[in-house]
């Protein structure tokens, strides 16, 4: 995120000598995208950052994934992973279930009321989606509340952790990448400025405020990164003799930061208008985008669902968050609910919502959007709560009728 901030103290030039109050030097530390030659922070450190007194491997949540054949489009109930009163025994981080994934993303789901452990994602920037509760991300830039509709943008190797607040439990929508995420490039000036025809801009973006700083020693930090288990990921628990968050001061470009979906304005036109439109973030082989309430085509003879559609480079994931989903009326979607349309089947409209769509003036419809360019697998998460029936939805018959 190539937008400047400043935050706490930091010394009046870089890679200069910066002193406690008891004389001894802060540790400086640079957190840098690729090699020295991105966006990067310089984060100031009562401690020393690298140590470490103990390491030992942490089990991650399934990781293994199942490829979609034979090739079919599908439904799955997100709502029902987490049954009953599950959410009071888990937290987000490691309660998360594996939906849907493949060599570039991995889209989880989870319902919780724990505070989550320390936590540091090495292998990509993470964009979690508040679907539902509110929660206070500690990080080691500072702390973001967030609450129903935000996005929450993580950098690789933040470490961080979520506690949820409020009564109702956290419903969290995890995509995570193996590369970085952030605005997509056509909405930016070539010096990294939101341009004048993108749907959201700098001031929408909500980055911690101040530092936070926390005493503590043997502090355990889950660490999820490269490795030989499933997805060619490993888990592993780092204990620093300090606590992580001691950064008095830090400033750059690269930072997590809050995006509300609320604060998105649509791009609408007189004739339907195709997915980039929507388009709210993009990363290595995969894009988020967003449907939100708006008003819907204005020419006279316009169709305001989407015409049909083959998914030639990618396939398409929808996470149904609220409102009414005019093109999907009839086929059993509804909140909570997730369709995966694979490259390589065309898809649209169910059988009557062209009709029903027509004259229709504005839509009240909230989504989640993400389109892959490598097939993806199902993971257990997937697996389990797949209605089995949805390929079927728009012949209204099934292979054995």
């Amino acid at each position: 995120m190539a937008h400047y901030r400043q935050v706490g103290d930091v010394p009046p030039k870089r890679h200069t000598q910066f002193r406690r109050p008891d004389g001894g030097l802060y540790a400086e530390e640079l957190m840098g995208e690729e090699g020295f030659s991105s966006d990067s922070s310089l984060l100031y450190h009562r401690g020393i950052p690298s140590a470490l007194v103990d390491a030992r491997p942490w089990q991650l949540p399934d990781q293994s994934l199942t490829s979609n054949t034979p090739l079919v489009p599908r439904h799955l109930k997100l709502h029902e992973l987490f049954p009953g009163e599950e959410h009071e025994a888990t937290d987000a981080v490691t309660g998360r279930r594996l939906v849907l994934g493949n060599a570039d993303v991995r889209i989880s789901y989870a319902v919780s009321s724990l505070p989550s452990p320390y936590y540091r994602n090495a292998t990509g920037d993470e964009c979690v989606y508040v679907e539902r509760g509110a929660a206070t991300v500690e990080t080691v830039f500072g702390a973001l509340e967030v609450s129903q509709g935000d996005y929450v943008i993580l950098p690789r190797a933040t470490t961080h952790r979520w506690l949820p607040s409020g009564d109702e439990p956290l419903r969290t929508y995890a995509i995570e990448a193996n590369s970085h995420i952030g605005p997509p490039k056509r909405y930016l000036s070539k010096y990294g400025q939101f341009l004048e025809h993108a749907p959201y801009c700098e001031r929408d973006l909500r980055g911690p405020a101040e530092p936070l700083l926390v005493e503590g020693s043997d502090v355990e930090v889950y660490v999820k990164h490269r490795g030989d288990g499933p997805g060619g990921l490993t888990g592993t628990i780092h204990v620093l003799p300090e606590h992580p968050f001691d950064v008095v001061g830090w400033d750059g470009c690269l930072y997590p930061y809050a995006f509300d979906v609320a604060d998105f304005e649509p791009i609408t036109g007189r004739v339907h208008q195709p997915p980039p439109v929507h388009q709210v973030f993009e990363a290595a082989n995969f894009v988020i985008c967003n449907f939100v309430p708006r008003k819907v085509d204005y020419h006279p003879l316009a169709v305001p669902v989407p015409y049909y559609h083959s998914n030639v480079d990618s396939d398409e994931v929808m996470f149904y968050v609220d409102g009414d989903y005019e093109a999907r009326k009839g086929s059993g979607i509804g909140k909570g609910s997730i369709s995966l349309h694979p490259g390589g089947h065309s898809h649209g409209p169910q059988p009557g919502a062209v009709e029903r769509s027509l004259g229709a003036e504005f839509f009240d419809e909230l989504a989640v959007m993400v389109d892959t360019f490598r097939p993806l697998g199902l993971g257990e998460g997937g697996t389990a709560v797949d209605d089995g029936k949805y390929a079927w939805s728009w012949s209204g018959r099934g292979p054995t009728a």
